[in-house]
């Protein structure tokens, strides 16, 4: 009897090991079983996040913004985590200006990546629009020194770029003038010789008033295609404001010539041309030439006193001294070819009157035109000589 029950627990303890083993292989197969069935369900909901997604981004580029909303929030529904989903939410929301929802998504999308330039961009433009300064100049540098992922080295500096256009239009909006010409300066540095850039920077230096930057931006544009006539007409007035008047003339001459519609231009031209015409202290000037500038200068500021009322100017009030109007009358019978000739030194003395005239009445009777201001810009010229 204990020999037979022992022949058992022998049979028995040599089947556990086979039991064991299939379990363990059924373990095993319901194992992967499940895992090929959680894949498989995952990819399946993979696939149809990326198929709205691609629905969306379709329908985004085409400005449907109220479409590409709801399949990317369908895309989010499979992927709640995906970077892309909710970037190009973000992009649809703004589109329909809803910024404050699209600003919720942004600042989660900045916390995982703050150097991501599409977020740090589009956080530039939402603080623009709220009229937060410092944040959206804070986001726009980001946006200028951030990683734009996926796209080539001359893609992501073409991106950088229009960042840092986009800060520079923005500073200009808010008279932000000195910040504006700063970035500016690090724009310049950073276009290479091609014209088109060049051009526009030369355009942005002269709205900061900064006209020795402008005329160097667009002769560098002008250096890679002559004939930009867009850039001519920007050198000729840059060199215009910066009283530089021979090649002023050289650059608004072609600027006309190769645009008869150019108003702009065609003035600064005709007002150029009467600074070189009347201005008596150009070197190689005969001595005939000069004292004719002179006589013709000295009865334009009396056409223009005597147009003006013939104010007195502040400063002779305070000081007693005669008026404008008699000082000029008084010099008036010296001021001829002959005087001019017999009296050299009368020349200086003529044209400090005719320059106080033109700064006078600019002061009393509004800007000049013709050649009273041509006038007015030759004493700026020499001022202090």
């Amino acid at each position: 009897m204990a020999g037979g029950k022992l022949e058992e627990l022998r049979a028995y303890l040599r089947q556990q090991p086979v039991m064991l083993a299939l379990l363990a292989g059924l373990a095993v197969i319901f194992f992967l079983a499940v895992t090929g069935l959680s894949r498989a369900y995952q990819a399946q909901r993979e696939s149809l996040g990326s198929r709205w997604f691609s629905r969306g981004v379709t329908d985004l580029k085409a400005e449907r913004f109220a479409s590409a909303v709801t399949e990317f929030r369908s895309a989010l529904l499979y992927s709640p985590d995906d970077y892309s989903y909710q970037l190009n939410l973000a992009e649809a929301l703004i589109g329909l200006k809803r910024t404050a929802e699209a600003s919720t998504y942004l600042v989660n999308l900045w916390d995982r990546e703050p150097e991501d330039g599409v977020v740090n961009l589009e956080l530039a433009r939402i603080a623009v629009q709220k009229g937060q300064t410092e944040q959206a100049q804070r986001y726009y540098h980001n946006a200028i020194y951030a990683t734009w992922s996926g796209d080539q080295p001359d893609d992501q500096e073409g991106k950088r770029r229009e960042a840092r256009l986009e800060l520079i239009e923005f500073l200009l909006r808010t008279n932000a003038r000195a910040r504006a010409e700063s970035e500016l300066i690090a724009l310049a540095e950073n276009v290479g010789e091609d014209s088109a850039q060049q051009q526009q920077v030369g355009n942005l230096f002269v709205r900061t008033l900064d006209y020795e930057r402008a005329y160097v931006a667009y002769r560098l544009s002008l250096k890679s295609e002559r004939h930009n006539r867009a850039a001519l007409a920007g050198a000729g007035l840059a060199a215009f404001e910066l009283a530089r008047y021979p090649e002023a003339h050289r650059y608004l001459q072609s600027a006309v010539a190769a645009d008869s519609d150019d108003a702009e231009s065609a003035a600064l031209l005709k007002t150029t041309d009467l600074v070189l015409e009347m201005d008596p202290f150009q070197r190689q000037m005969s001595t005939a030439q000069r004292n004719r500038i002179v006589v013709e200068a000295f009865a334009a500021a009396g056409e223009r006193i005597k147009a003006c009322g013939a104010q007195k100017s502040s400063a002779a009030a305070k000081s007693g001294q005669p008026n404008l109007t008699e000082s000029w009358a008084t010099m008036k019978p010296r001021v001829t070819a002959g005087g001019l000739q017999r009296n050299p030194d009368l020349v200086e003395s003529a044209m400090d009157l005719v320059f106080e005239i033109e700064r006078e009445t600019s002061v009393s009777c509004g800007a000049p035109a013709g050649r009273d201001q041509a006038l007015l810009l030759i004493a700026k010229l020499h001022e202090g000589n």
